[in-house]
């Protein structure tokens, strides 16, 4: 085993939370039962790591081998690392024919057109999400599987997921994905997240969206004074209304963040030197939260916020992005492409 296996082997025993090895390792299925037997997974990562080490040296398990350990951990906990979301567009005629074989060997044979030197591995869900692990190299150097790229796509369908994909590496992914899947072009969503079901299921409506036009106010039986408790219900539940009017009414993708842009002209007679700039005026305003949709939510039916919601923040889910750009002429999607970073 060369060190660079070695390394990879470490990384991805020091990734594996000790509760996930086990079952990992058994839908691996590249170990012996002694094997698998034979470890203890109450020892210690290092313990474990040391024998992961020694069944890789003695099975003569490669990159290849161990790529598969590392999907499958991947696959069953997506919701890991930053995930940005992009949109195929102009569809052929054909692109609804593209199946798994075929997309396959396409975006196999583009993408090693461009990239000298690059490792990949697709695999096909339960749920028909079509996973791709790439591990990039370039004209002069192997590819480095400890930086890969994860990227899901389902097919028949406009819609990309990616991470850890570098400035670098994102026109040849375009240009690869492009032509496997017989679409003439491809886009920012503006839409990312830590959970790669979250903006899945909000790109693709995979959330219950009815939205309520009546909520029902009970008053309790033993009230001691109706009248008040009834003043104080109605415009609670009008709020209550208008905030899943704007969020829905079940449960909500759990978003992590929402970025707005600013650009605009500076407008203050009092100070001409910033009045008089060419350059609008630039600033950004994040909202963060473990669940920002349903916080807003909350905000709003409470009455911490005010209602009706404002469109700024009730065209999250409506429009499936959580990235603007405010100008002059009012509140609307980036012209520019967001650029992921690792």
């Amino acid at each position: 085993m060369d060190d660079t296996t070695k390394r990879f082997v470490q990384r991805l025993m020091k990734r594996i939370p000790a509760p996930m090895l086990r079952a990992t390792l058994d839908k691996w299925d590249r170990l012996t039962r002694e094997q698998k037997k034979s470890m203890d997974f109450t020892q210690s990562k290092w313990a474990l790591t040391e024998k992961m080490l020694a069944f890789s040296e003695e099975n003569e398990l490669t990159a290849k081998h161990l790529t598969e350990l590392e999907m499958i951990y991947i696959i069953d906990n997506p919701n890991k690392g930053m995930w940005y979301a992009f949109q195929l567009m102009d569809p052929q005629d054909d692109a609804h024919s593209v199946e798994l074989i075929q997309f396959k060997e396409q975006f196999k044979s583009h993408l090693r057109e461009l990239v000298r030197h690059v490792s990949i591995k697709i695999k096909k869900h339960t749920d028909e999400a079509v996973w791709i692990r790439i591990a990039w190299g370039d004209a002069f150097t192997r590819p480095n599987h400890l930086k890969p790229t994860y990227v899901v796509h389902y097919l028949h369908s406009p819609y990309v997921f990616v991470t850890s994909l570098t400035l670098k590496q994102k026109p040849l992914l375009s240009q690869a994905l492009v032509l496997a899947t017989r679409y003439q072009a491809i886009k920012d969503a503006n839409l990312s997240g830590r959970k790669l079901t979250a903006i899945r299921d909000l790109l693709m409506r995979k959330y219950q969206q009815v939205f309520p036009t009546k909520y029902p106010s009970p008053l309790p039986e033993n009230n001691q004074n109706p009248h008040i408790e009834k003043e104080q219900a109605e415009p609670a539940a009008n709020r209550l209304q208008m905030a899943c009017e704007a969020f829905g009414s079940g449960m909500l993708p759990q978003l992590q963040s929402a970025v707005y842009k600013l650009e605009t002209k500076f407008r203050d007679h009092s100070n001409q030197t910033m009045s008089e700039r060419e350059e609008p005026f630039r600033c950004v305003v994040k909202f963060e939260s473990t669940n920002l949709l349903e916080s807003l939510r909350h905000c709003a039916s409470s009455g911490i916020a005010s209602t009706p919601v404002t469109p700024l923040l009730s065209c999250i889910p409506q429009k499936g992005r959580n990235y603007f750009v405010i100008t002059d002429n009012g509140p609307g999607p980036s012209a520019r492409m967001r650029q992921p970073q690792n």
